[in-house]
Order: C-alpha cells, then structure tokens, then sequence
C-alpha cells in the first residue's frame, strides 16, 4: 500500500510539473495564419504562435465568446500580450495560438508574449509593416486562390472555373489599414471599409497589374475580423488559370497561386 501511494505521489508530481509548465516558444515560430510564412506581419493580421505548453487543451472561438460585436482576449486561460496590451484570441491548443494583430498597431516594433494562467512566456519581438498582403490558399484545390463568382457568390475551382469578364470575390490577409477603422483591438467592423492604400494597391494576373478601375473594392469583409475582401472585375482578355497576386505600398506576395478561369 505504501509503494502505491508513493506512486500515486510520484505520478501527481510529475502531472503537477508538466501542468505548470510555462510556454515555450520562439520568434521565429510566430507565422502568418493564411500561408504560414515567418514574416511580414501587418496589423490586422491573424497570426498563429507555435510552441509548446502553451494551453492545457485545444479550444477554439465560438459565437459564444464573441460578446457586443467584440472578440475575447482570453480563451482557455491563454492571453497574448502585445506591447503590454491582451490582443484578440481565436484558438488555442498545446502547440499553436492564432491571435489577432491588434488593428490600431503602427509599423515598427512590437513585443509580444503569452500567459497561460499564472505562467508567463517569453518576450519576443516582431517588426510591423504597414501592410502584408496574402491571399488564402484554397484547402480543397491544392495552388489555387479561394474565390466566389459574384453575384451567387458560387466557389470558383478547377471543376466550376469563372469567364473572362467576370466579377470575383477574392479573400486576402494583411492588406493593412482602413477607414474605418476599428475603434477598439478586439471590435469586429460590420460595416465596409476601404483599405487607406488603395492608390498603390494593385492586382496582378501573370505579373500583369489589372486596371485599377477593375478593382471594385478592397477593404474589411465586414463581420469578419482580420479578413479582407477584393472585389475584382476580370480582364476580357484574361487567360486560362493565371497566377494571381496581390500588391500594396510595394509589398509583393511570390507567386504561388492561379486563379480557376476558362
């Protein structure tokens, strides 16, 4: 009976020791949440934190938790600081965060760091531009953008491809600041609002920009924080499947993406 309770002991130590463990991770495991590079960051941008212990279990956001139009800066225990400052949490688990880039966030330097409870991780640090444009890659047609064909707002893909002329909704991340803008960190615009660098934002099919008066909207996708929304009109003369990219102030994505046309 004794050897089993200084098992039991030994075992509920151990458990005490893995529970209270406080996060780990590093800069170069913070990465952008639509295509997973490290860097650049932008604000507005949902990043994700990889790491170890950096929640007791895997939770992710609910309608529940969103309370008056604002996100929660806190989910399972876990909050992410920036500057001091808690930032709005999408999801958590043992080995990844996603967490909101605070809007009202300048270019330049942040810090950030995570609290699991009473545990706090280490500070590391990030370099802000004011814009990091990336399309979100579709997660059932492998090298093609996720687009909807307007007005139906049907999903564009290899098998259901949109026609020259046609008008585009395409999804993107870090296209930078707005007007309006969020008043607060966490408030989720459910309105539209125009990305501030419209007069260099640019989209390209096969390296050629797209007239500017084809671009019909750029800006929040409202009710949805983080996520912007392009509304594009198709060249007549746009080819099959061109590779598609997205430009603002200078910040060019690599290629890596088409568009389904036929």
């Amino acid at each position: 009976m004794n050897r089993l309770r200084a098992s039991l002991a030994v075992a509920l130590w151990f458990s005490a020791v893995l529970w209270g463990q406080a996060p780990s991770y590093s800069a170069a495991g913070i990465v952008n949440t639509c295509n997973q590079p490290q860097g650049p960051y932008a604000p507005n941008t949902v990043l994700s934190i990889l790491g170890t212990g950096l929640a007791y279990s895997a939770l992710g956001l609910t309608a529940a938790d969103v309370a008056g139009g604002s996100l929660p800066t806190q989910l399972n225990g876990v909050q992410v600081m920036v500057d001091g400052s808690p930032a709005p949490v999408f999801y958590v688990s043992p080995t990844q965060i996603n967490f909101l880039m605070p809007p009202n966030k300048t270019a330049g330097p942040v810090t950030v760091w995570t609290t699991l409870n009473s545990y706090v991780g280490p500070q590391v640090s990030l370099t802000l531009d004011q814009a990091a444009p990336a399309l979100f890659p579709s997660t059932t047609d492998a090298g093609y953008a996720i687009a909807q064909q307007w007005p139906a707002y049907s999903t564009i893909s290899p098998e259901s491809p949109v026609a020259p002329g046609g008008i585009v909704i395409l999804y993107a991340a870090g296209l930078g600041p707005t007007a309006p803008t969020p008043t607060l960190p966490n408030e989720i615009l459910t309105v539209a609002a125009p990305i501030t660098q419209m007069a260099s934002f640019q989209v390209l099919l096969n390296g050629t920009p797209v007239n500017a008066a084809q671009v019909l909207y750029a800006g929040i996708c409202p009710g949805w924080a983080g996520l912007y929304q392009i509304d594009l009109m198709l060249p007549q003369n746009t080819g099959p499947n061109p590779a598609i990219q997205v430009a603002v102030g200078g910040q060019l994505r690599p290629p890596g993406l088409k568009l389904a046309v036929q």
